[in-house]
């Protein structure tokens, strides 16, 4: 069987995919906010089990689960007929009752109102898929659980505490970028965490340590600065993704982050293994960028050219107006190169 997770991104929804990493060995996850972002991603799932079809020609059952995001009537009318074009089964495992009226009219969707997603996902997989026979992952759970549903009496709670923190102040990888090593990061977390809950004071223990975890998680051999470490960790998915992220100003080339921030380091690491660009450029959801250079390039006449900005001839920056924003890069990028090209006519 190959399983499709799609799951919400905070601790809850991570702790779901976590659950199913460790059940299936066929297995592709997705993440998304709500609202368009969710049809999006299903529609990248979808683009998967039709190239996973034509590639392997074999009768294997597709599941798509999602879990920690509830659907309106309207996203789940077309999820069920894209399933059905697709030869898909649906499974949907959720607690926010929001979705109650989409609950009541399809079969696949299972609310409880009572328990997080993870929960409810945990025991889901153990009725149907045995999974978790010597109760691993029984303590996690329940630690996600009671901050997720705010037991505030019960005795992980605080353990549940510090791991929401630890999973919404994991931003050192983009999601929108690189999703696969942003999931990677936080499902390593909470793979640490779950060693944590037999220590004296886990949730203090926990929290003492999470930026060692964290380096740990980004050394490759020789230790660092976190700063560093990050950096040097980014610099080499930029390196291996840099033709899809490459732009042109003016016949120089460039490449393009998206909400990266630690401009100063990371451009300048990037330009130094990259020399043959000529700038980075990292732009936010709010369309204001910055500009990095070494010495190629006077990036304060780029920004002030194309964003009404300015700064030094290495490091400079600016704002696009009427920015538009996207959770699919392509769209992002293709915005960006569209509107230098018109500012420099």
């Amino acid at each position: 069987m190959y399983l499709y997770h799609l799951s919400h991104i905070d601790l809850d929804g991570y702790g779901c995919q976590y659950l199913t990493q460790n059940c299936f060995e066929k297995i592709e996850c997705y993440n998304a906010n709500y609202g368009s972002e969710v049809t999006s991603r299903l529609e990248e799932i979808f683009s998967s089990i039709k190239r996973q079809k034509f590639l392997h020609q074999d009768d294997e059952e597709h599941l798509i689960l999602i879990t920690d995001l509830n659907l309106t009537t309207k996203e789940a009318n077309w999820l069920e007929q894209e399933a059905m074009k697709h030869g898909a089964k649906i499974q949907l495992l959720d607690h926010h009752g929001s979705g109650e009226q989409t609950a009541e009219r399809f079969a696949w969707y299972k609310l409880d109102t009572t328990k997080s997603a993870t929960k409810i996902t945990y025991d889901w997989l153990r009725k149907h898929y045995g999974f978790d026979q010597e109760n691993r992952y029984e303590t996690i759970v329940n630690a996600i659980n009671a901050v997720d549903i705010w037991l505030i009496d019960h005795d992980l709670f605080e353990f549940g505490k510090v791991g929401l923190g630890m999973i919404s102040g994991s931003r050192e990888i983009n999601r929108i970028l690189f999703p696969t090593e942003d999931r990677n990061l936080k499902l390593y977390l909470i793979d640490q965490a779950n060693t944590y809950l037999q220590k004296e004071e886990a949730h203090i223990a926990l929290d003492d340590d999470l930026h060692q975890l964290k380096k740990a998680f980004f050394r490759d051999q020789q230790n660092n600065t976190i700063d560093n470490l990050v950096a040097q960790y980014v610099t080499k998915l930029l390196t291996q993704e840099r033709q899809r992220l490459t732009i042109e100003y003016r016949g120089n080339k460039g490449l393009l982050g998206y909400s990266l921030g630690n401009t100063s380091i990371l451009g300048n690491t990037f330009l130094v293994e990259n020399p043959d660009y000529d700038f980075y450029m990292d732009i936010n959801f709010r369309g204001n960028f910055s500009l990095r250079s070494n010495n190629k390039l006077d990036v304060s006449k780029m920004a002030a050219e194309i964003g009404n900005g300015g700064g030094h001839p290495n490091a400079s920056g600016g704002k696009i107006k009427d920015f538009k924003d996207s959770f699919v890069y392509s769209e992002i990028k293709s915005f960006v190169q569209t509107y230098i090209d018109e500012k420099t006519l």
